[in-house]
């Protein structure tokens, strides 16, 4: 796999000294060539320490701004395989894509701390909750309504929230849970710092509560809105749309199979060493949702190349997909042309050999020119 690897980055463009620039990963390849069905809390906390690289600064992002994410699923649903890998960035919304793809394994991989660690909040939180209401319950700190259950839709359980006010105990309750989770029955080497952030974080959610908690930006959505959000024909693909959609991710964090990693979509090490533990294991990325992060890259001299080096090092197929959002007013000052809808961001699926293969090739040199491969 790894061989067959390197000659396709090879006739892409890439140089064989660029991918073998990157650190190895601590795996040997002798290890079974399998993806596996879950992975021991040890090696998971290894695997997450491994793989990372130091934190970078960006802003923070409690949840996902970005109202057009479920436009692509009903395309993703009819083009990806069940049992790949996925990667993605961000919070939230990776666990809604997750739903909709059903892979065997996923990283979320970003350049804030700030991310791992609310990754590592709801991680807690899934594997403790009963169902969906009991895990908006112990995510922003509200005793559960009564009158919810599995049939319940995702606007009757946001509507049931409404009225009700945050819970001082049950907020120290669970933060003490969550912590005692992470460090006692898993036995994970938190950090004192990242103890504060976990703190921080859920203080957060408690006080904005799931009506007011929003994404930076000054077009920014409600966590309600986000969560009962639908693609263009008006079905809801949101990992609390349903209950059938919140198992499916909750089976994933109680068998680790959801990883996140702090690395830098054009650093040395992260990207790389996540594409070699799944082409070791003979397993294939079907999946890499980016959302706007290449038109920071691309703005910053050559790190949009180095990002695609790394890509170049991952296991794909010919069906395998980026996941790429921007707003209406980036596209507009940038010149990107977008279809004609409401909401102030578009989400479209985009092959990613024929970006690699564009970029490598010097056909595309600038952020704007990855959506004309999109077109194509």
């Amino acid at each position: 796999m790894r061989n067959c690897l390197l000659r396709t980055a090879l006739t892409m463009g890439v140089g064989l000294a660029a991918l073998l620039s990157v650190p190895p990963f601590a795996l040997s390849p002798l290890r079974a060539a399998t993806l596996p069905a879950s992975i021991p809390d040890e090696e998971f906390w290894r695997i997450v320490t491994d793989l990372s690289e130091a934190g970078g600064a960006f802003a923070q992002e409690l949840m996902s701004n970005e109202d057009s994410a479920q436009f692509v699923i009903p395309a993703l649903k009819a083009s990806t395989s069940r049992g790949g890998v996925y990667i993605g960035v961000g919070p939230e919304q990776n666990f809604t894509y997750i739903a909709a793809i059903q892979p065997a394994l996923a990283f979320v991989l970003d350049i804030r701390r700030d991310n791992l660690l609310q990754h590592l909040i709801y991680k807690a939180v899934f594997e403790r909750s009963a169902d969906r209401a009991d895990f908006l319950s112990r995510l922003f700190s509200r005793k559960r309504p009564a009158g919810l259950d599995a049939s319940s839709s995702v606007t009757a359980l946001f509507d049931a929230f409404q009225a009700v006010d945050a819970d001082a105990q049950l907020y120290e309750d669970e933060l003490r849970e969550v912590l005692e989770l992470l460090t006692a029955r898993h036995r994970f080497q938190v950090s004192d710092a990242d103890k504060a952030g976990i703190t921080r974080i859920m203080l957060a959610f408690r006080t904005a509560g799931p009506h007011n908690l929003k994404g930076s930006g000054d077009k920014n959505l409600t966590y309600v809105q986000a969560m009962t959000a639908a693609d263009l024909a008006g079905n809801q693909h949101g990992f609390l749309a349903s209950e059938e959609n919140f198992r499916i991710v909750q089976q994933l964090e109680r068998r680790n199979l959801i990883v996140p990693v702090v690395g830098d979509f054009a650093g040395d090490k992260a990207l790389a060493s996540v594409g070699r533990y799944v082409a070791q294991r003979d397993a294939i990325v079907d999946v890499f949702y980016v959302s706007n992060v290449e038109r920071y890259l691309f703005e910053q001299g050559d790190r949009g190349r180095r990002f695609y080096a790394n890509v170049a090092t991952l296991p794909l197929r010919p069906s395998s997909t980026f996941i790429r959002s921007v707003t209406r007013d980036i596209s507009k000052r940038l010149n990107i042309p977008l279809p004609e809808a409401s909401g102030n961001w578009w989400s479209l699926l985009s092959p990613i050999h024929a970006c690699l293969e564009a970029v490598t090739t010097g056909r595309v040199a600038t952020y704007p020119q990855l959506f004309e491969v999109a077109k194509e």
